[in-house]
């Protein structure tokens, strides 16, 4: 435990440092409020023991200081008798911890200076813990401790205060909507609604009643008002996901509400005024879908006020493992398990695979080995077939360095639930293998996509999404 004592009087020095020294305490001595700023550069204090009375820098103007630079441990102010108004003021006007009349009762400044120690101690260990939360990602629900996730997990901090619209980009899976729903939690509206809505999910003849409302009567089946989701979001946060699969006359009345702050429901006459901090996502990368024509350029620019990229774990694999951690201490309390973590091999397994469906397809895989396992650890055996057969993803190497790596073994032929094996040509792209591998398993399921999306391993909307693709890609030709 370390006291620095300040005081313009020698003898003072000499006796308040010998008193806490035999209190098993280590002590340091300044002459004014400039020495004892200078000291502190080198000296860790626990607590300050501070005339006020100085020549230079005084006692309040050495509070002041340590108070502007945000790292002021507890103060023990010393006064004279008749300027008790002076150390009062001092507390509560600075945040010095309390103050100590003179001549000095060595048992009271002990009591207090050990009080205030404690305190020192209890605020360090807050501090190491927040630093240790943030390397480990518990950043509301997000996790990660690579160097892009700690960008990330600042920027957010930064913004959520604000009011300002974020922009939030990335694969399908990486976690756009926690995102959101951090950046809610973090901010100034998280007593307020939280409403996310996919613009990929609606059809362009429903996405602006759900957006914005409607009154009765104001299309065919609108049989009473409905508020929609500006309202619903009221003093909250709105998360438009899939953004630039938005229509672009309803891009065009959002980039209005966004200037605005007015809404005016389908059918309706007046508009009212609107309180919503906006979050938009895609899976796009966003100046590409301006280039496209799927996003307005406008629009793009007022919401980019903030974006955040949200890497795909293959180009982010240090987080992984403790993703999966996570997943696993959030599943035991959902299926009642008692799992504790995941076996050496499973871990490298985990680290080595590409995760196509990213933070999503991780915690299917999870939830799938949590059940399996049920305690102790999870095995290879426990984890869904695709990773228990999967080769080792070939590392990324940088451009001029040379590298070898082992040639993996030929993954087992993929085979459908009937017994068929899909068969792949040489010479097939991976996007055509991919594309035929999809089309005859929807054929396989008769068209059911939901079964589809199982069988593949792959989300419902990823699956919808690779079919928008693959038709604006043959419509291209």
């Amino acid at each position: 435990m370390n006291v620095l004592i300040v005081d313009d009087e020698s003898s003072q020095r000499t006796g308040l440092a010998g008193m806490v020294k035999a209190w098993g305490m280590l002590a340091e001595t300044a002459s004014d409020g400039y020495s004892a700023l200078e000291k502190l550069e080198t000296f860790r204090a626990d607590a300050i023991i501070t005339d006020m009375n100085m020549p230079g820098l005084d006692g309040f103007g050495l509070l002041k200081a340590l108070r502007e630079s945000g790292d002021m441990p507890p103060v023990i102010v010393l006064t004279a008798f008749g300027n008790v108004e002076t150390a009062v003021r001092t507390v509560h006007e600075l945040g010095a911890f309390w103050y100590v009349e003179k001549p000095i009762q060595p048992n009271v400044l002990q009591v207090l200076l050990r009080r205030a120690v404690a305190q020192s101690g209890l605020r360090n260990e807050k501090k190491a813990l927040e630093r240790s939360l943030q390397y480990k990602g518990l950043v509301g629900e997000m996790v990660g401790t690579s160097a892009r996730m700690q960008e990330i997990f600042a920027l957010l901090q930064q913004a959520a205060p604000s009011r300002a619209p974020v922009l939030v980009s990335g694969e399908s899976g990486t976690g756009k909507e926690l995102v959101a729903r951090t950046i809610h939690m973090l901010s100034p509206r998280r007593a307020g609604p939280f409403v996310a809505i996919n613009c990929a999910a609606l059809p362009e003849t429903l996405i602006e009643s759900e957006l914005f409302g409607h009154e009765k009567g104001a299309f065919t089946g609108a049989t009473e008002r409905r508020a929609g989701c500006f309202e619903l979001a009221q003093n909250g946060t709105l998360l438009l996901d899939e953004i630039g699969e938005m229509p672009m006359p309803t891009q065009a009345k959002l980039l209005r509400i966004l200037e605005d702050s007015k809404v005016r429901r389908l059918g309706g006459k007046t508009e009212f005024e609107v309180d919503v901090r906006i979050v938009a996502a895609t899976n796009k990368i966003p100046e590409e879908a301006v280039r496209g024509g799927h996003l307005r350029e406008d629009l793009f620019y007022r919401l980019n006020v903030f974006h955040v990229h949200l890497p795909p774990l293959r180009e982010r694999r240090e987080d992984i493992r403790p993703i999966a951690e996570a997943l696993i201490a959030d599943l035991n309390r959902k299926h009642d398990k008692r799992v504790a973590d995941v076996s050496s091999e499973v871990a490298d397994r985990l680290v080595q695979y590409d995760w196509p469906g990213n933070v999503r397809e991780l915690r299917n895989a999870m939830e799938r080995a949590v059940i399996i396992a049920g305690e102790g650890s999870i095995r290879m055996a426990d984890l869904p077939v695709n990773l228990q057969t999967k080769a080792p993803a070939i590392q990324s190497v940088a451009a001029g360095s040379e590298a070898s790596f082992p040639t993996p073994a030929p993954p087992p032929e993929p085979v459908s639930e009937n017994g068929d094996a899909v068969r792949v040509a040489i010479g097939t792209t991976v996007e055509e293998a991919e594309k035929n591998l999809i089309l005859r398993t929807l054929e396989h399921t008769k068209n059911n996509k939901t079964r589809a999306a199982e069988i593949l391993g792959i989300s419902l909307k990823t699956l919808h999404n690779k079919l928008k693709e693959y038709g604006a890609r043959d419509a291209a030709f």
